[in-house]
């Protein structure tokens, strides 16, 4: 994972301030992940106390958990102040008939909770513009209360093939986000102490008139390119064009494709805390805490 370009935190914040206010006009797709990433929680048998949202953007997830868990103490977290002032007006009418929800903006890379604090962790395509996955799954380890659930969606190396292919034919410069792949998540979640992972994903194909709307889409959410290998100058009309064109080689019925690679996984905190997990997802128990357990029975 450590050898895919990192995202600067900086440009991400920045991108996302910015793209708050019409965020919701262009987020068809984020909102459609979100809520088959909800579905998901029809099937996990958990009454939490406090759930935390990890990305929260302007709140389209954070009100159905809220309302799917009345009775929890519930917080939204993240990297971008507008964001959460656009959430924040979504849960009107809810702080009028019930606790009032806590707005955090903080890194998902350091969480500004205590250890053990949370029963669910909730994060809808989020991790995407973490640094290190490590890392944040270590800090979602840190925060999630034995037992504890952490559902959450990203997206994986097919996401916008077409758009990258294209600009691959004018330069060698990094237009595109890089994403990682599903099984190194897989494995990054074993390496940081959680249980019984599950991945999987899945292909969305969304279509456009021309590759403008798409590009113009991307920023409208701040999902642009935001890595700190990408080209620092502006884009010259003559590349652009170049790309353009390369793009219409994949025109199919009178539209251009834009591909989505759709990654899900989830995981559990173990019971025990001292538990470690090995990487091929058994439970590894020291043989001093073994034997000490064992004594304290006789």
């Amino acid at each position: 994972m450590s050898d895919l370009p990192l995202p600067d935190k900086r440009l991400v914040r920045a991108a996302f301030e910015k793209a708050a206010a019409r965020y919701d006009e262009a987020a068809v797709l984020q909102r459609e992940i979100g809520t088959r990433l909800l579905e998901r929680l029809e099937l996990m048998k958990i009454a939490p106390r406090r759930v935390l949202e990890v990305g929260s953007g302007t709140g389209f997830c954070s009100t159905q958990l809220a309302a799917r868990y009345a009775t929890a103490e519930f917080i939204a977290l993240d990297i971008a102040h507008g964001m959460l002032r656009h959430a924040r007006t979504r849960f009107g009418w809810w702080q009028r008939l019930r606790r009032s929800p806590a707005f955090i903006c903080a890194d998902a890379e350091s969480l500004p909770l205590m250890e053990a604090s949370v029963d669910l962790l909730f994060s809808n395509v989020t991790l995407q513009w973490c640094n290190d996955p490590d890392a944040t799954f270590a800090e979602f380890r840190r925060v999630l209360k034995p037992g504890g659930l952490l559902l959450f969606s990203t997206f994986g190396p097919d996401t916008l093939k077409e758009l990258r292919a294209a600009w691959r034919a004018v330069d060698d410069a990094m237009h595109v986000n890089m994403f990682i792949d599903m099984h190194d998540l897989g494995d990054g979640l074993l390496r940081n102490g959680f249980a019984d992972p599950v991945m999987d994903r899945e292909d969305i194909v969304l279509t456009y008139g021309d590759a403008r709307t798409l590009m113009s889409d991307l920023k409208t959410i701040g999902a642009h390119n935001v890595n700190r290998g990408r080209h620092g100058g502006l884009t010259g009309k003559n590349r652009l064009n170049a790309m353009l064109t390369a793009y219409e080689q994949f025109r199919r019925d009178g539209r251009l494709p834009a591909s989505y690679e759709i990654v899900y996984g989830h995981a559990w905190a173990p019971l025990t805390p001292r538990q470690q997990q090995t990487r091929d997802g058994s439970i590894a128990i020291p043989f001093a805490q073994l034997l000490a357990e064992l004594r304290q029975r006789r």
